[in-house]
């Protein structure tokens, strides 16, 4: 900017000296300041558009970044299942939030912070069992039990 009111000084002394007319140097003096004062304006106009949309850019930025950073979380998760064999994981789902994640199986532990909420979360390994019994509710079997009494008839035959 001093670049600019330097210019504009000198051509205010530059007129001054080239023109005789009293009346038609105020008229230039007059013009001269209006289209100043109209571009320095307009270059006002310019750097506040131009700041909005650079803010608008780096909030929209952020919000990339936040869910790159949700995104990198899940593959993170999904490398471990694949590639980790130590122990066992637990997937859970937050009962408050319902955001699923992963533990690694720990039997001495009995609660776990959710990490969406941060809502504690109880533990309970034993699924409501004593002395491992099998109670029939996994996924994948009938039970225990059916599958001794099929032992014992295989053994019959």
């Amino acid at each position: 900017m001093s670049d600019l009111k330097r210019e504009y000084k000198s051509f205010m002394e530059d007129i001054e000296k080239n023109i005789e007319n009293p009346k038609d140097l105020e008229y230039i003096k007059d013009r001269a300041a209006d289209l100043f004062t109209n571009i320095l304006q307009q270059l006002d106009e310019i750097i506040n558009f131009k700041e909005e949309k650079v803010e608008s850019i780096v909030k929209r930025q952020d919000e990339l970044e936040e869910k790159f950073n949700k995104v990198q979380g899940i593959v993170n998760n999904i490398e471990n299942d694949i590639y980790v064999e130590d122990g066992f994981d637990f997937e859970i789902i937050c009962p408050y939030c319902e955001n699923e994640f992963v533990i690694d199986e720990d039997d001495n532990r009995t609660e776990v912070q959710c990490p969406e909420c941060k809502n504690i979360i109880e533990l309970d390994w034993s699924d409501g069992l004593e002395n491992d019994e099998c109670g029939g509710h996994c996924s994948h079997c009938h039970g225990c039990a059916d599958e001794d009494e099929e032992e014992e008839e295989d053994d019959d035959m």
